[in-house]
């Protein structure tokens, strides 16, 4: 079975703590690199985490405030520097690209970018498929589920068990189709079983809507935002944020199995217990993300 690995290479909000940076999140499956935001200083969190951005395939833009994106211009001029040879897909909300083409003409990115405007939309691959959704903020803003597609595997015990050669067969019982070998009837679930999909959902910066739910539903990892206190609600509807409660209440009304709250104030720098009792009377499968923290599911 195929892992995908979480790394967390900034946890902080607007302003980074001595202990964490700017939003920035890292998802590996197979060959696919996929950057969830790039807040400053990304590219040195890169290299605290003994990880090459070299590999990047993808960047997922949730929206286009300084926190969330000012790493991006010397991510794109290191990887220049690096002879970086891919062409990397950008995606983010409405005005993505003419934000990418201002960032152009400031600084010199000599690598080839593929540029995509998504909202409400599906990304799709012959593994998996990227999700979108428009969230409530300050300004446009998308919330993305990554969903690992359910696979059927075949058990290589059971196949030489039934004898059954490295021949077209196996890609029929692959997908699903009963074959017959040497006269005798095989059907695919004797040799075969379904992988589960998987579904990971990356919410940051958004006040509490439907959407944030619907894109959440049946998630086995919710990484979510988690900017304010209950006790701060006002200002956290005020700059259209979440609070540890709301971001619970998104994890339980959408049923996802894990909750993971991120984009933590430096306010809660020395009272980080405060956020999660809050969220966890709520929703009990609830922790912290932590710079460099690294999670596999």
């Amino acid at each position: 079975m195929e892992k995908i690995s979480i790394t967390f290479l900034g946890t902080s909000d607007s302003i980074p703590s001595k202990t964490r940076n700017h939003p920035a999140i890292l998802l590996n499956y197979k060959k696919e690199s996929i950057l969830v935001d790039c807040g400053e200083g990304t590219q040195k969190q890169f290299k605290l985490a003994n990880i090459s951005p070299f590999n990047l395939t993808k960047v997922l833009i949730t929206h286009w405030h300084g926190d969330h994106i000012l790493g991006l211009p010397g991510l794109f001029q290191t990887l220049g520097m690096l002879n970086y040879n891919k062409k990397l897909k950008v995606y983010g909300p409405k005005g993505t690209e003419n934000k990418m083409n201002a960032m152009k003409n400031l600084v010199n990115i000599e690598i080839p970018l593929e540029i995509h405007e998504v909202e409400n939309k599906t990304i799709q691959d012959n593994e998996f498929l990227i999700e979108t959704s428009s969230m409530s903020h300050t300004t446009h803003c998308n919330a993305y589920s990554f969903i690992l597609k359910e696979k059927r595997r075949l058990d290589k015990s059971k196949l030489k068990k039934h004898k059954l050669p490295n021949s077209p067969i196996l890609g029929q019982l692959q997908q699903g189709k009963d074959v017959v070998h040497n006269g005798k009837k095989i059907k695919a679930s004797q040799v075969s079983y379904l992988e589960k999909q998987k579904k990971i959902t990356f919410i940051l910066d958004t006040a509490l809507n439907q959407n944030a739910i619907n894109l959440a539903k049946n998630s086995d990892l919710l990484i979510i935002e988690s900017s304010f206190s209950e006790n701060e609600k006002a200002q956290a509807n005020k700059f259209r944020h979440l609070t540890a409660v709301d971001a619970a209440t998104i994890a339980k009304k959408a049923k996802v199995k894990r909750l993971i709250l991120t984009h933590i104030s430096q306010r809660y720098e020395y009272n980080l217990s405060k956020i999660e009792k809050e969220a966890k009377k709520v929703f009990k499968s609830v922790s912290l993300a932590k710079d460099l923290q690294t999670i596999t599911i």
